[in-house]
């Protein structure tokens, strides 16, 4: 009912990528996230939150967890002085992203676990964006998930997650009687388990291919006078704090954002590149083929608008998550002919 073989041995692998005990695959990146902090938390406890998380996620803790009276106070997660004034003494959980969807703020997770220790709470790390790139457990979380759907996977086919920990704590999210895990049924189907399973072992390929594509074309479109936004950009305002947590092998990750100044401009810059089949207006990532969107309209239309620009995502903005393309100059010169085409650059 809630595991099979094929699931352990991913789950199994999955550890050894993140360096903990064991892990527990489920149907899903929210059936992940949603088991972890239901197990953690009761009525009357209280969550610290990145403000810049997944629309999913943000949903289910401001809109799901009051029902059940769980409280959460969402913060810039880069300010450390303003993540500490926020925890009380109900606070049982300090969570974030590594890379944060879709603004690509970086958290600082050694300082956080610092804050983690301190207040004896329950670091719980999203790493979807960075597998293999950066290592949380090591850096001092507690609790790294994934969504399996994107990057690990690797090919839009397949849904999953999984939630990386101690043997003490998936063994608690698998209890018959009161595990997250069991009773809430978000079994993964064994099916799926053996097929990202296969797919795992190109991880370290296709992770090095897609941020040395996405470097490329960061440094490129800042060149250019574009509002560009990504880790591996001395521009970046974490840019330090990234590189003193990675694992130098695999470089700063497949995402980059650009604004180009309006949702229209956004939707009219997708469209044609899709037309030219340079890849795909999708809200998924981690794809071999580059896919784009406008996260305010579509990941995070869950966030409100006052919200959104109060965090600073703007209608203009575009995520890309960059594919594996052979000859990425290529690519490059296609992309920047749609912007002189719809005026998002001048020739």
């Amino acid at each position: 009912r809630h595991s099979s073989p094929s699931n352990l041995y991913l789950g199994e692998a999955l550890a050894a990528l993140e360096g903990t005990e064991t892990a527990n695959v489920a149907a899903s990146g929210m059936g992940a996230i949603t088991q972890v902090l239901l197990q953690f938390c009761k009525g009357g406890d209280h969550i610290v939150s990145s403000r810049t998380i997944y629309g999913g996620t943000y949903a289910f803790l401001k809109n799901f967890t009051p029902k059940l009276h769980i409280e959460t106070t969402f913060v810039d997660i880069t300010k450390l002085d303003i993540v500490e004034a926020a925890i009380t003494k109900n606070t049982k959980v300090l969570y974030c992203e590594s890379v944060s969807n879709p603004l690509l703020e970086v958290a600082n997770i050694k300082a956080l676990a610092d804050l983690a220790k301190k207040h004896n709470l329950q670091l719980v790390v999203d790493n979807t964006f960075s597998p293999l790139l950066i290592s949380p457990v090591k850096l001092g979380a507690h609790v790294v998930i994934h969504s399996l759907t994107k990057f690990i996977n690797g090919s839009s086919d397949t849904l999953g997650g999984v939630v990386c920990g101690t043997q003490e704590f998936i063994n608690n999210l698998r209890n018959v009687n009161d595990g997250a895990s069991m009773l809430l049924g978000s079994t993964m189907d064994s099916l799926r388990a053996a097929s990202i399973l296969k797919n795992l072992r190109t991880l370290h390929i296709r992770m090095t291919q897609h941020s040395k594509n996405a470097q490329f074309l960061a440094e490129k479109f800042e060149a250019d006078g574009l509002k560009t936004v990504y880790p591996g950009l001395v521009s970046h305002p974490s840019h330090e704090i990234f590189k003193s947590m990675m694992n130098a092998d695999y470089g700063f990750g497949g995402l980059l954002t650009i604004d180009v100044g309006s949702l229209d401009k956004a939707n009219e810059l997708m469209e044609l590149m899709q037309l030219k089949k340079i890849g795909y207006l999708a809200v998924s990532l981690g794809f071999y083929k580059t896919l784009f969107s406008a996260p305010g309209s579509s990941t995070s239309s869950e966030i409100p608008k006052k919200e959104q620009i109060e965090m600073g995502l703007s209608e203009g903005l575009i995520r890309f998550s960059i594919g594996l393309d052979n000859d990425i100059e290529r690519t490059y010169h296609m992309m920047k002919n749609c912007m002189i085409e719809i005026g998002v650059l001048k020739k």
